[in-house]
C-alpha cells in the first residue's frame, strides 16, 4: 500500500521514544498522489527532543550510564527507510569536535572537547545530541509535512464522534485504515487537537507514593522534617539538604551517585588522585553527612573498563539467540527458572573459569587447558540431567580450583551477606574495602574473571530481551523469576555506575562525608526526638558476630535491632516507580478510567492473577488492549508503558559496535517506532 491521502496524528511524549517515531514517520513519508499531506502534533510541557530527563540545562554532573559510543535515536538497520538526518551520539560527538556548531555553550565545548568514545558524557550533553538531531529533521521535513509542537499536558485522549460514517465503510483519513474514527486530544487549557492516530511515547511519569513512604511524607510535614520523595535528579532542589548535618539516603543504585555528585561535587568539593593512585576527597565544608542504606548495603558493583559494550572476551556459548529461538520454533514457551536461567548460568561460569585459567593460571591446580576441557564436559546442556549439571560442575571445579578462587555467582550481588559487624565503623571499613575491590576489578577490565562472569550475565540480558518479549516465557516465570528476583540481581551487578563512581565513594567514606548503615535497613521514625531513623540488624544488634545472615533462615541478629542512626533529612535515591496504575498522568488516569487501555494481568504459579507494571498491548505495532478486551485502531504504545510485553525498556537504542555482536534487541525500539510510522502512514 502506497500513502495516498492526507493524515493527522498526534504524537504525546517529546523524548528520545516520541522524537524516533517523528523521525520515522519522516523517513518512510513517500506519498503516491499530489497534494497527499502529513501534519505532526507534538504534545510534551518539556521542550521537544531531550523531553523531561536529558534537559540540555542540567548539571553536568549527572552522567549517562552508557559510554559515548553507545546510544544513538536514528536506526542503522539496512532493513529500515534511511534517516532524513541524524547519526548516533559517538559520531555527533565526533562532528561537534571537528567543527563545532556555533550555538554550542561553552560548558558543551568544554565538555566534548574532553569526551572520549569509551568515555561517559554527562545526560545535558545527550540531551544536546537530542535536541540537534530533531533540529536537523525539521530543517529537511520531505514536501508535505508540518510538524506542530504544543509546549503542554495532554489530559485526555477520546474518540472523536463519527461524523455520519458509523456504519464502518468510511474512509476517514487515518493512514488508509478504513472505517477508522478519528481521536479529540484535549490539551491543558482546553483546546482540542482532532487527529487520525495517536503515539503515546510518555517515557518517564510522577507516581503516588507507597503506603510507607506516605507516612514517611506526613511524619516530616508534622514534625517540620526534610523528606525528598522519588523524583528525577534533575527536578530536585538540593539545595533544601542543609550542610553540616546526616542525612539518610535510601536507595544505592544510579540515582544515589547522582545524590552524592550534588551533595559533594555539586558543593565545591573536589577529588584529588594521590601518589598511591587513590582518590581522596577535600571538602567545601558545606556537604552533608550522606548515611546511604540499600537492601544488599552496597552500592551496584561498576563497570569494567572495556573497548564496547560487552566484553570480547566472553562468547556465549550456551544462552544464544540461536538456541533460545528453538523453543518457539519447537512451539514451546519456556519458562525462565528452568528452561532460561541455566543457559545463561553456564555461559557465566565458563566466562569465569575460562578467564581464570587464562590470567591467574596458579588458581587452577591441574593444567588450565585439562581443567577448561573438563570443565566444559560438564557444563553440557545435555550430558547430565537438568538437575545434576550443576553437581557435576560443582565436583570439578572442587578438585581442580583452589578455594579462595571459586566462584559464587549469586553471591556477588550480596557481598554482605553471611557478615556482621560489630559497629558502624567496622562496616564502613568492610564497604571501602568492597569499593576498592571492585575498582580494581573493574581497571583490569577482560583479565578479571569476576568482571567477565558479569559481561557473560550483560551479554545473556540482550539475548533474554528477545527472547522473553511478547509472551516469549510463561506467565509464572516473569512474574517469580525473570522479574522476580533476576531482574535485580543482574542489575546491581550489571547496570553499575562507571568505575571511577565506586572510587570516588570510598574516598568520601574515608573522609567522614559517607557512612553507611548496613543490609536489610528499617526506616522508621522517632517522634520524641524528632528525627527520622534507621538501623540494620546485622550492625551493631546485641550477639551479633557470628549471626545467621539475611536468608538463611537462623535466628541471632536478623530478629535484633541494630545499632540506628538518626537524621532530620531523608533522601529517596530512586526512580519514581514505572507502573501505569500508579503513575500520576492525567491522561494515562482518563484512558484507564475509561477503559481505553489497561493493564497487564499475568497468572502466578498458584493461578493468581497480579497486576503487572505495564499496559496490556498486542503486537506488532504495540497497540494497547481496552477494558473489554478490544483493540483501538489508530492508537499506539512506545517505551516504559510496554513494560509487560518488553524487558528492559528503559535503556537508549544501541548504536551498532565495531567491536561486538549486534543483538536484535539493541535497536528494538527503534524497529517498535517505525512499525508504529508505517502503520500510521497506511504502509
Amino acid at each position: 500500500m502506497v500513502i495516498s491521502q492526507s493524515i493527522r496524528t498526534a504524537l504525546i511524549g517529546a523524548g528520545p521514544r516520541g522524537t524516533s517515531v517523528l523521525e520515522r514517520l519522516l523517513a518512510n513519508w513517500a506519498p503516491a498522489t499530489p497534494g497527499a499531506t502529513l501534519h505532526i502534533d507534538v504534545i510534551d510541557p518539556h521542550p521537544a527532543g531531550p523531553g523531561h530527563v536529558w534537559q540540555p540545562g542540567q548539571s553536568r554532573l549527572y552522567l549517562m550510564n552508557t559510554q559515548s559510543f553507545y546510544p544513538t535515536i536514528v536506526p542503522e538497520d539496512p532493513e529500515l527507510a534511511a534517516p532524513l538526518a541524524g547519526c548516533t551520539f559517538d559520531r555527533w560527538r565526533e562532528q561537534q569536535q571537528q567543527d563545532p556548531h556555533p550555538s554550542l555553550t561553552a560548558e558543551e565545548r568544554a565538555e566534548l572537547s574532553r569526551l572520549g568514545s569509551a568515555d561517559f558524557p554527562s545526560r545535558a550533553l545527550y540531551g544536546r545530541y537530542l535536541r540537534s538531531t530533531l533540529e536537523e529533521l525539521l530543517s529537511r521535513l520531505p514536501s508535505g509535512v508540518t510538524v506542530d509542537f504544543h509546549e503542554t499536558t495532554a489530559v485526555s485522549v477520546r474518540q472523536a464522534a463519527a461524523d455520519g460514517a458509523e456504519a464502518g465503510g468510511s474512509s476517514a483519513p487515518g493512514g488508509g485504515r478504513p472505517g477508522s474514527r478519528k481521536f479529540d486530544v484535549v490539551l491543558r487549557g482546553g483546546a482540542v487537537l482532532t487527529v487520525d492516530a495517536v503515539v503515546l511515547a510518555l517515557g518517564h511519569l510522577e507516581s503516588r507514593l507507597n503506603p510507607e513512604q506516605r507516612e514517611l511524607k506526613a511524619a516530616a510535614e508534622d514534625l517540620g522534617l526534610l523528606y525528598l520523595p522519588p523524583a528525577a535528579p534533575a527536578d530536585v532542589d538540593w539545595s533544601r539538604v542543609p550542610a553540616a548535618e546526616p542525612v539518610l539516603v535510601r536507595g544505592m543504585g544510579l540515582n544515589f551517585f547522582d545524590v552524592m555528585g550534588q551533595l559533594t561535587e555539586g558543593r565545591g568539593g573536589t577529588f584529588v588522585p594521590g601518589e598511591d593512585g587513590r582518590l581522596s576527597y577535600r571538602p567545601s565544608g558545606r556537604e552533608p553527612l550522606i548515611i546511604a542504606a540499600s537492601r544488599r548495603g552496597t552500592p551496584y558493583r561498576a563497570k569494567a573498563a572495556l573497548d564496547g559494550y560487552y566484553p570480547q572476551a566472553v562468547m556465549l556459548r550456551y544462552c544464544t539467540e540461536g538456541a533460545l529461538s528453538r523453543f518457539a520454533e519447537a512451539g514451546i514457551q519456556p519458562a525462565f527458572d528452568h528452561d532460561l536461567w541455566p543457559l545463561l548460568h553456564r555461559d557465566a561460569i565458563w566466562a569465569y573459569y575460562s578467564t581464570l585459567a587464562r590470567s591467574q593460571p596458579g588458581a587452577v591446580l591441574t593444567d588450565p587447558d585439562q581443567f577448561l576441557q573438563t570443565l566444559e564436559e560438564s557444563l553440557r546442556p545435555h550430558a547430565h540431567s537438568a538437575a545434576k549439571w550443576e553437581d557435576a560442575v560443582e565436583d570439578v571445579i572442587d578438585l581442580q580450583v583452589r578455594p579462595a578462587h571459586r566462584l559464587d555467582l549469586l553471591g556477588l550481588a550480596a557481598p554482605l551477606a553471611g557478615r556482621s559487624f560489630g559497629s558502624r565503623a567496622e562496616l564502613d571499613a568492610a564497604v571501602v574495602e568492597y569499593l576498592l575491590d571492585d575498582a580494581r576489578r573493574s581497571a583490569l577490565g577482560e583479565d578479571d574473571p569476576v568482571k567477565m562472569a558479569i559481561g557473560a550475565l550483560h551479554h545473556g540480558r540482550a539475548v533474554l530481551k528477545t527472547a522473553v518479549a511478547d509472551g516469549g516465557i510463561t506467565d509464572e516465570s516473569w512474574v517469580a523469576g525473570l522479574r522476580g528476583w533476576f531482574e535485580s540481581f543482574v542489575e546491581g551487578l550489571a547496570s553499575g555506575p562507571p568505575a571511577l563512581r565506586a572510587e570516588q565513594l570510598a574516598a568520601l567514606a574515608r573522609a567522614g562525608v559517607v557512612r553507611f548503615v548496613g543490609p536489610d535497613p528499617k526506616f522508621g521514625v522517632d517522634r520524641k526526638a524528632g528525627t527520622f531513623t534507621a538501623a540494620s540488624p546485622w550492625v551493631g544488634a546485641p550477639g551479633s558476630h557470628g549471626a545467621a545472615h539475611p536468608g538463611s533462615g537462623g535466628t541471632g541478629a536478623g530478629d535484633a535491632q541494630g545499632e540506628p542512626v538518626a537524621a532530620a533529612s531523608l533522601i529517596e535515591a530512586l526512580a519514581p516507580a514505572n507502573r501505569v496504575t500508579i503513575n500520576e498522568s492525567p491522561l494515562l488516569e482518563q484512558l484507564l478510567k475509561e477503559g481505553l487501555v489497561r493493564p497487564r494481568l499475568m497468572m502466578t504459579v498458584e493461578g493468581v492473577p497480579v497486576q503487572t507494571t505495564g499496559l496490556d498491548v498486542v503486537p506488532h505495532p504495540y497497540r494497547p488492549v481496552g477494558s473489554n478486551g478490544s483493540v483501538t485502531d489508530g492508537l499506539y504504545v512506545l517505551g516504559l508503558q510496554l513494560s509487560a510485553a518488553q524487558w528492559g525498556t528503559a535503556i537508549a537504542a544501541e548504536a551498532r559496535q565495531k567491536n561486538g555482536p549486534a543483538y536484535r534487541s539493541g535497536q528494538r525500539t527503534l524497529r517498535d517506532a517505525d512499525e508504529i510510522a508505517r502503520d500510521i502512514l497506511g504502509l
